[in-house]
């Protein structure tokens, strides 16, 4: 359950049953009185600056348009690829290189770190286990992954940290003994009972932050579905706790259309923010929590967030890894890695190009 802490004077939006505050900040809480809920240290919270920002996002004029689709474009490889040699130039790929080497060129070098500490691994899924598809149904893992992966969870703590819902990575990963953090960290579980491997975790492992914008996330993807299936290619997905609008497959001149339909939905959620990944418009609420959370949480829950014996290694591609890879740079622990092959800006500590490379370095 999640209540807002306001003070008066309050005014009610109708078309969100949500308190919004006059005051400078307005606070989310989880509500712990469920056993299988933990609540995290400190406040989820919302300031009303980034209200008023998200706000002026989704509403603004034809100027914030064209830049949302230049960003589109910018995450398409078959744009990257035509970028000016200067930018796309051998010397500044090697550059990047020197700052984020190769993975598996460092494995030695990674060993020797981690030696002493209790290694705990996190695993993004599209792009990393799975490679980008046309179709998000389809984006399979391989035969060798999956033993790879489950080889990987007998040795240490184990989690995939998904945009998607819980249910639907899954039924990709079909393994019982790994932790799953769907929905952006938004929903994370623990491994199926009598399938842990590891001790430290004492209960069942469930946490929900954002447990009461369910009824929101529903309607606007009700609402996405209906005003998106205009445009050919577009493709809508519910990940229980945020929603997700796929442009993969939209031709390129109905870009600044899907936009504006994805913008005239939300501009009546104002608590919902808009993000961009890989050829993916993100829908997620406007609370304090992201993948680098997600981390923090599971650390905590498997007895590692007071301690120095910890080795927490984040294998991922996307923009929202970044939260992950910023976490861990910030604990001054473990490292992070990022699946791509063009150079990018990334708090990641080591590289690998695709996720062939991600199956040898696990």
């Amino acid at each position: 359950m999640v209540r807002f802490v306001v003070e008066k004077p309050q005014i009610m939006s109708a078309s969100q049953n949500v308190v919004v505050s006059e005051t400078t900040r307005s606070s989310i809480i989880p509500n712990n009185n469920s056993s299988s809920q933990k609540l995290p240290p400190g406040l989820i919270s919302i300031s009303k600056k980034k209200l008023l920002k998200n706000i002026d996002i989704i509403n603004g004029g034809g100027q914030r348009i064209n830049a949302w689709v230049d960003s589109m474009r910018a995450s398409s490889p078959t744009h990257l690829k035509s970028l000016p040699s200067s930018i796309s130039s051998q010397q500044q790929l090697n550059s990047w290189i020197m700052q984020h080497p190769s993975a598996l060129e460092m494995f030695e070098q990674i060993m020797e770190a981690s030696r002493g500490k209790q290694i705990v691994m996190f695993l993004d899924y599209d792009g990393t286990l799975s490679p980008i598809v046309d179709d998000p149904d389809k984006a399979f893992m391989s035969s060798k992954m999956r033993r790879t992966v489950k080889k990987l969870a007998k040795c240490f703590p184990t989690a995939i940290v998904t945009g998607r819902c819980i249910d639907k990575v899954y039924n990709f990963v079909k393994l019982a003994e790994l932790y799953y953090a769907g929905s952006h960290g938004m929903d994370i579980k623990g491994p199926a009972k009598g399938f842990s491997r590891h001790k430290r975790v004492k209960q069942s492992l469930l946490y929900q932050p954002a447990n009461d914008y369910l009824p929101m996330i529903n309607e606007v993807y009700r609402q996405l579905l209906e005003k998106t299936k205009s445009t050919p290619g577009a493709k809508v997905e519910n990940h229980k706790f945020c929603a997700s609008v796929h442009f993969r497959c939209v031709d390129e001149k109905k870009w600044s259309e899907l936009v504006l339909q994805v913008r005239s939905v939300l501009k009546e959620f104002p608590t919902l923010k808009l993000t961009q990944g890989r050829k993916v418009f993100e829908i997620r609420p406007m609370i304090e929590w992201d993948k680098g959370k997600a981390l923090e949480f599971l650390l905590e829950a498997l007895g590692f967030g007071n301690t120095n014996n910890v080795f927490p290694v984040y294998i991922g591609d996307d923009r929202t890894d970044e939260d992950a890879f910023k976490m861990l740079r910030d604990r001054g622990e473990g490292f992070g890695i990022l699946v791509s092959k063009f150079p990018k800006d990334t708090d990641a500590s080591y590289s690998l190009q695709d996720p062939s490379e991600a199956s040898l370095n696990i």
